[in-house]
Parts: C-alpha cells; structure tokens; sequence
C-alpha cells in the first residue's frame, strides 16, 4: 500500500464548499489530513448570475462538509478579492490547526457573461484578484510562515484552456497568468524545499452540465467521458504526496486527453 505521507498534515482548500474544491477536501481527509475548508461569506457575495461554483459562499455547505469529515476539518471566511485577506486567512488556519503543510488554490470566479464583447472593469478585476492575485499572495505568506525545515507545497487548480478560452476570457487569461505563477513561484521558492504545481481540468461535471452539454462534451473528450470530481482530486493528492517529492513547476493536465 503506498503512503502519501499526507496523514496528520494542514490542507488548506480554498473554494471548498462543493464541486471539485469539496472532492480535493474529501480525498485529503481519506488519506488522514486535517482540513481547513474555505468559503466565501455569503456577506462577501457577488451579485446573482455573475459567477460559477468554485466560490461557494453557502455557509451552511461548508459547515455540513467539515461535519462530515470529522473532527480534523474546520471551516475559514475569507472573501479573496481582498488583498488583505490571504494574510488573514492563513492566520486563521494556523490558530485553529497549525501551519499550512498544503495548500491548494481552488477557489475561482468567472462573470457570466465573460465573452470579449462584454467585459468589465469590474469583472475583471474580481477575476484577477482572485484567480492570480489571491494564489500570489497566499504562496507569499505560506512561504513567509514556513519554517525552515517545513517545506510545504501548493497546487493551483487552473483550467486545460488556459492557453486559449475562448468565451471565457478573464477566467481563462486570469488562469493563464495561474499557470505563469505556478512555473515562476516553483523556481524562486525550490531553494525553500517548496513545491508549486498545478492541475488543469478538462470539462468536470459539477451539476452545471445539462444532459445537451454533457453529451457535446463527452464527444470531445478522447477517453469519451466528461470527468468528476474525484479525477481532479486524486491528481491534486498526487502532487501534494511524497511520491511526486521531485516535482515542481509542473501544470499537469487531468482532463481525458482535451484540449491536447
């Protein structure tokens, strides 16, 4: 049996209240890790219609997934389009588990509509605050906290279309610029014993598929199914395991063969 080193460990999981961010949280706590479920408060919320899951502000969500993991997951507030917030936000963890071991940067928005023809100033700037500018300053702080002989590492959740989304175009440039971030910050920060890599996932079926787009997606995927969330987790428990100790700088793309 192979053991992932991860029992015991502090995962932070930001976006953690459903969809893939709650599958990573899941297939953490079966290998043993204590877990800090983020969220975004529901006081923080966006308006209605202008972004998808991974922001998750349900509190009553999260509250019901750290029950159900046990006693080593608790959930954590913070709206990340506050650049004060990743500061607050590690603290918080480290007060009520310990310091981060590993963290994961799920958390995401996107506006709706995101087409080129309809972007906002203010749209855009959510989405690169928390899809770049938040996983920025949370590696920052996480390596600023770390001891000297913690080596924690990070994986970033990206997208297998960031090169090019068409139709999505401050989520899929604000993940493009992830991905650019996971590459510079494994460099600087491999001295520290710090791995950064990445996950990007082809098309995931997280109840925001309907059966038409589900069967459309399927026909573009090689392996001829749409993934779930367990596809991703496992790929984010890889990296974050002893056995991927050599592995950094790496955007690895867990997507069926899409987008190829």
């Amino acid at each position: 049996m192979i053991d992932t080193g991860l029992a015991g460990k502090v995962v932070l999981v930001t976006g953690a209240g459903a969809g893939i961010g709650a599958g990573i949280a899941r297939a953490f706590a079966a290998q043993g890790a204590r877990l800090a479920l983020h969220h975004l408060d529901a006081a923080s919320e966006p308006p209605p219609g202008t972004s998808w899951e991974h922001r998750t502000p349900d509190t009553r969500a999260v509250a019901g997934l750290a029950a159900e993991l046990g006693g080593g997951a608790v959930a954590v507030a913070a709206d990340l389009a506050d650049p004060d917030a990743p500061a607050r936000l590690l603290a918080q963890v480290e007060e009520r588990l310990g310091p981060v071991d590993v963290l994961v940067n799920n958390a995401a928005h996107c506006e709706h509509p995101d087409t080129v023809d309809a972007l906002t100033g203010s749209g855009l700037d959510r989405a690169y605050r928390v899809n770049a500018i938040a996983p920025a300053l949370l590696i920052s702080e996480l390596a600023r906290r770390s001891a000297p002989s913690a080596a924690p590492c990070v994986v970033n959740i990206s997208t297998d279309a960031a090169r090019a989304f068409s139709g999505q175009i401050g989520y899929g440039t604000s993940k493009a610029a992830l991905e650019a971030l996971t590459r510079a910050a494994a460099l600087d920060l491999g001295a520290a014993g710090i791995r950064v890599n990445a996950v990007a996932p082809g098309p995931v079926q997280t109840g925001w598929m309907d059966a038409a787009m589900e069967d459309y997606a399927r026909s573009i995927v090689p392996l001829g199914r749409v993934g779930d969330p367990g596809d991703i987790a496992d790929a984010v428990v890889f990296l974050a395991s002893h056995q991927a100790r050599w592995i950094t700088g790496q955007v690895l793309q867990v997507a069926g063969g899409h987008a190829l």
